[in-house]
C-alpha cells in the first residue's frame, strides 16, 4: 500500500476535500473531526464540516452493531447443553460451543 498524499489543507477545494475523506477516516480511527490540520477548513466550509460530522455518527453506530449489547452468562449456556444432551445423547452436533 503507497502512502497517500493529501492536499494542502489551507487551499484544498470541498472536492479535494471530498476526495480525501476516505483516507482521512482511514488515518484518523474514525475522528476527522478532532484533526487540528482540518479545523480552520472545516469552519471556513460548514458543509464538509456537516459531512464530517454525519460520516462520524454514522460510523459510531455501526461500530456498535458489532459489540454484544448482552453476554449471557455461564449458567444459561450451561441449560442450553444440559437441554441439547437431553434431546440428543450422545450426539455431538448439537453441543454449545466453547466460549471464545
Amino acid at each position: 500500500m503507497t502512502d497517500f498524499e493529501f492536499p494542502n489543507f489551507d487551499t484544498m477545494t470541498p472536492a479535494e476535500f471530498e476526495s480525501c475523506l476516505p483516507e482521512l477516516f482511514a488515518n484518523s480511527n474514525g475522528s476527522v473531526s478532532t484533526d487540528p490540520r482540518l479545523q480552520t477548513f472545516l469552519r471556513n466550509n460548514p458543509d464538509c464540516a456537516a459531512l464530517v460530522r454525519d460520516l462520524e455518527t454514522i460510523a459510531e453506530h455501526a461500530k456498535s452493531l458489532f459489540e454484544p449489547d448482552y453476554e449471557p452468562s455461564d449458567t444459561v449456556w450451561d441449560n442450553i447443553q444440559s437441554k441439547l444432551q437431553q434431546e440428543h445423547p450422545g450426539d455431538n452436533n448439537h453441543s454449545v460451543p466453547a466460549k471464545p
